[in-house]
């Protein structure tokens, strides 16, 4: 059991005000693997008075200072990242192999690739007859997901930490466990005190005082968009300024000189991606009408291969979804597919045979979607990939433009100059291309309702620092 009982506060483990605890289950298992305090809203107090009285000396600290630190916390969380592997594939049931690479592996690179970036933020520059500075926002509350727990963590922390805000981290009840590892990491390198605060608990409680505390500066969100809009609601009474990554419904655009059997199966892989939990996921697949059959066949032939079972069986492919919550989510979007007259070509309802303990799903593919379909329009999260038809170019980037979201989007072609030009016309913030993937130097955000501002790179770092300028002696 991984049992904490304690909040990290102005670097101390202190007890939480509260005397409840939430539990932390192995999807796979649906056994209890750990606890957490359930924080209050004093906690919150604490936590934003210990990071607003840590601001004035972290922020006056030198560049290279505050980037000793956070190399030294790169540099741990690869030291670490078997144990981190391990328990994040516990907590969220991301398959072992995959989660060694994709849970530990990214934010160990995301912390490390801060230090390059802040060297060459331009926290100050000359425009014209002023001097423009760029200094830290203050005091950051960071409010994170659980489909990539550490990662989401480490993009927001670290850049801010970086450029000298400090932090009020709550990260999600669901998989809170790796959060804590890394207040430990932080006390070992000892870190000033007030740098960094965790507070677990829901986000009702922690993550609402959090949102509408007058001595934070600055909340990064990370979550579903009903989530994100209420967050920004709490804050918005104290002009508090808000970064969302919100929720997605991302189309994947197969042109009609695509390759076929290459881009069906990425196609597949894009959608099912932590059994389907990605933000960034390509859930919708539009293909040309005429090639919808063979498209269909192939789509079919690559779902059969994510083998579908416990994180910790090597065989797996596709792990269980995060919670009974997220699977009955799920359940109910499949049905409703069935029921809007969507064709399902493979999966359906129910857990796949011999696996009764576990919130596993069958790796689902609709077919003859049309995009005004429930299944089509709401961010589903779990593997369940709809299949549209399009008549032409023009056709396919309507479609995929019509969508309440922009968070990512994918274009195949054999050629690319025919590719780029789609990708252009996609209102979306990322778009792969052949089976292209995330740049982590690169901005990572949303149009329309899937949030503001951005992550990763110089990028993100201009979210974590106000503007100044200084007007200079004519």
């Amino acid at each position: 059991m991984n049992d904490r009982s304690e909040i990290y506060v102005d670097g101390n483990w202190v007890a939480s005000s509260g005397v409840e605890s939430i539990s932390v289950i192995n999807p796979s298992t649906e056994e209890i693997i750990g606890s957490t305090p359930a924080g209050t809203k004093e906690d919150v107090d604490l936590a934003v008075k210990a990071a607003r009285e840590a601001f004035p000396g972290w922020s006056e600290t030198s560049l290279e200072e505050r980037l000793s630190y956070i190399e030294n916390l790169a540099a741990k969380l690869g030291e670490k990242s078997a144990e981190i592997g391990e328990l994040i594939s516990q907590e969220v049931g991301m398959p072992g192999k995959m989660s060694m690479m994709i849970q530990a592996g990214l934010p160990a690179a995301t912390t490390a690739s801060v230090s390059g970036t802040a060297r060459e933020f331009p926290f100050e520059e000359t425009i014209g007859r002023s001097l423009v500075t760029r200094e830290a926002v203050g005091v950051v509350g960071c409010i994170t997901p659980w489909n990539y727990p550490l990662h989401q963590i480490m993009a927001k922390v670290a850049p801010a930490m970086a450029v000298g805000c400090t932090v009020v981290l709550k990260p999600s009840e669901v998989a809170p466990l790796n959060a804590f590892l890394l207040a430990e990491i932080i006390h070992e390198l000892n870190f000033p005190k007030g740098v960094f605060n965790l507070v677990s608990g829901v986000g009702p409680v922690v993550g609402e005082a959090i949102a509408a505390h007058p001595d934070v500066d600055m909340i990064s969100f990370t979550g579903s968009t009903r989530a994100g809009t209420r967050v920004a609601e709490i804050a918005a009474a104290n002009v508090t300024r808000v970064h969302q990554e919100l929720g997605g419904k991302s189309a994947n655009i197969i042109l009609d000189d695509a390759d076929l059997s290459a881009a069906i199966p990425s196609a597949v892989g894009a959608c099912f991606l932590n059994s389907g939990q990605t933000c960034s996921a390509l859930t919708r697949l539009l293909v040309p009408s005429s090639k919808m059959d063979e498209a269909v066949e192939l789509a079919a032939q690559a779902a059969a291969g994510f083998t579908v079972g416990p994180a910790d069986d090597e065989t797996s492919k596709l792990g269980p979804l995060v919670s009974q919550a997220q699977w009955d989510r799920v359940q109910n979007y499949i049905k409703t597919g069935i029921d809007e007259g969507a064709a399902l070509v493979t999966g359906g309802l129910g857990k796949p045979d011999g696996l009764d303990s576990g919130y596993f799903v069958k790796p689902t593919v609709f077919a003859n979607v049309e995009n005004s379909m429930t299944i089509a329009q709401e961010e589903i999260f779990g593997p369940v990939l709809s299949i549209i038809g399009y008549e032409d170019d023009e056709d396919a980037i309507r479609i995929a433009n019509d969508s309440d979201y922009g968070l990512s989007g994918g274009v195949w072609s054999s050629d690319n100059e025919r590719a780029l030009k789609v990708a252009k016309k996609l209102r979306t913030g990322e778009v792969d291309m052949n089976g292209s993937f995330l740049n982590t130097d690169a901005p990572f955000g949303g149009y329309k309702k899937s949030g503001n501002g951005r992550e990763l790179g110089r990028f993100g770092m201009y979210e974590f620092v106000e503007a100044k300028q200084i007007n200079l002696p004519l």
